[in-house]
């Protein structure tokens, strides 16, 4: 027994992506001024102030991957700040205090097994690309969770994970203590942030004016839960709550995050995990989030938190039923020449982050050099699985309107995984899937899905050679710097 008590802010970093599916730049956008963009605006009151303060260091925290590679581009010195800040800890503490995001930002539980091990493979290895190491955690989009994602992280080799407290299956949780879920065969921990505190960080700026007050408002919480076990109090928000949503809160974070003497100390999951393992099992509530009461319709059918949002469900059902028939024909056609066509899509982040060949992939999987047309075929097939996986980016379902850029942009990932399909198998799902989609219409502006998928689809068979942006190899922040 002892009456350690610490504290760990964790920040999810992520944005929605913006690049156009074929250039891989992101257009201009209304309402960034004085920046091009949204990206650059909030790189601008957020990312670069946190790092250039040192805050990747003294937090957790988890990136998005296509964020990082749209930063390794615009500023990789700030990328290479990040990446040196926790690689510190790696190097002290054989611990990093970052955490690995799935690829895309996706529902985990609404996707099939393969998919959904597509996006955690992808993540771990993007994040070990990146920073020099393997993430002992990893970030749940939106604390997206069920059993089958849980037991798939432990099997790929994750060791916790972070949910709120009202996704734990137990009401009278003590969010001081991190817990074992248990499944057939493996075991992760799970940490549950504290509920008012997080809360206040993401919603109650005022609670946050001073840095002092607040680190009394956790002292007090340390000292009023949990039975005399080492105490953690996990306070968990959206990254750019320090600087974007809220001015200033970077400087916040700083001076919340800097060493004292006093109680309680300032630490990271990693470190805390390999010093006080949980004690207790947990189960978890299936199918639930972390910002979303709704169970997952929010991403699947529509709910009260988004009204007017009867479009979601049939634009769901029309990806999904995309999704699925993308699957058959690329099983059909790798499954020629590979016994487990799949493996060569969960190795394929290897050829995104520049690290292999498809060509030296394809042998390693079958033994054998691949004819050109062969390569060709399966090039192109792995395009429409890399567009599918992006169609199902989350934040295409999360806001009010199908009128907003965030589902429109989903539907031209849709578009290009069609064309590379086409091109690959000579199957046309254009007509099948623009029926479905018209279905999708905007509350508030006279446009459906259908519109939308038609003009991409047009401008993508006009484009020389269409090129997605995440095909071309994520540089290391390393690399950037070099390169800059």
């Amino acid at each position: 027994m002892t009456n350690l008590q610490a504290f760990c802010i964790h920040g999810h970093f992520y944005q929605p992506p913006r690049e156009d599916p074929i250039t891989g730049e992101v257009p201009d956008e209304s309402g960034a001024e004085p920046f091009r963009n949204w990206n650059e605006r909030i790189h601008a009151h957020c990312y670069r102030p946190n790092a250039e303060l040192g805050n990747f260091g003294r937090i957790s925290f988890d990136f998005g991957p296509t964020l990082l590679n749209w930063m390794s581009s615009y500023d990789p010195i700030t990328l290479a700040k990040i990446v040196s800040q926790e690689r510190w800890h790696y190097r002290q503490r054989g611990v990093g205090n970052g955490l690995a995001q799935p690829y895309f930002h996706v529902i985990l539980p609404l996707l099939p097994w393969y998919d959904r091990k597509t996006q955690i493979l992808w993540g771990l290895r993007a994040f070990e690309h990146r920073f020099g190491h393997s993430a002992s955690g990893l970030w749940l989009p939106e604390t997206a969770v069920d059993e089958d994602t849980l037991a798939l992280c432990a099997e790929l080799g994750v060791q916790f994970t972070i949910l709120a407290p009202w996704q734990a299956a137990e009401p009278d949780l003590d969010v001081t203590q991190p817990y074992w879920w248990e499944g057939s065969n493996q075991h992760l921990a799970l940490f549950f942030y504290h509920p008012d505190l997080s809360t206040r960080v993401s919603f109650d700026p005022e609670s946050t004016s001073n840095a002092d007050r607040f680190r009394a408002m956790v002292m007090e919480a340390a000292a009023t839960n949990g039975d005399g076990h080492a105490k953690l109090i996990l306070i968990a928000s959206d990254g750019e709550v320090y600087g974007h949503h809220h001015p200033f809160r970077d400087h916040f974070l700083a001076h919340l995050t800097e060493t004292k003497d006093d109680s309680p100390k300032n630490t990271y999951l990693g470190e805390w995990l390999r010093e006080h393992p949980p004690q207790r099992k947990m189960a978890i509530r299936p199918a639930t989030s972390w910002s979303c009461g709704h169970d997952l319709a929010r991403w699947s059918r529509g709910c009260d938190c988004t009204p007017q949002s009867a479009w979601k469900a049939p634009f769901w059902e029309a990806l999904h039923r995309l999704g699925e028939q993308l699957d058959g024909l690329y099983g059909q056609v790798v499954g020629r020449y590979l016994n487990q066509p799949w493996a060569l899509v969960w190795h394929y982040i290897d050829v995104l982050l520049g690290r292999i060949s498809l060509s030296e992939l394809f042998f390693r999987l079958s033994g054998e050099i691949p004819k050109e047309r062969v390569l060709h075929q399966v090039d192109y097939l792995l395009r429409a699985q890399l567009n599918k996986q992006r169609m199902y980016t989350s934040c295409g379902w999360f806001f009010e309107d199908f009128g907003r850029p965030e589902p429109q942009i989903n539907v031209r990932y849709a578009a290009q995984a069609v064309w590379w399909n086409t091109l690959a198998t000579g199957v046309d799902l254009f007509s099948e899937t623009m029926n479905a989609l018209a279905e999708v219409r905007s509350n508030v502006i006279a446009l459906n899905a259908a519109e939308v998928f038609s003009a991409h689809y047009a401008y993508t068979a006009q484009a020389p050679f269409p090129l997605v942006a995440s095909y071309r190899p994520a540089r290391s922040a390393t690399v950037g710097l070099t390169n800059r």
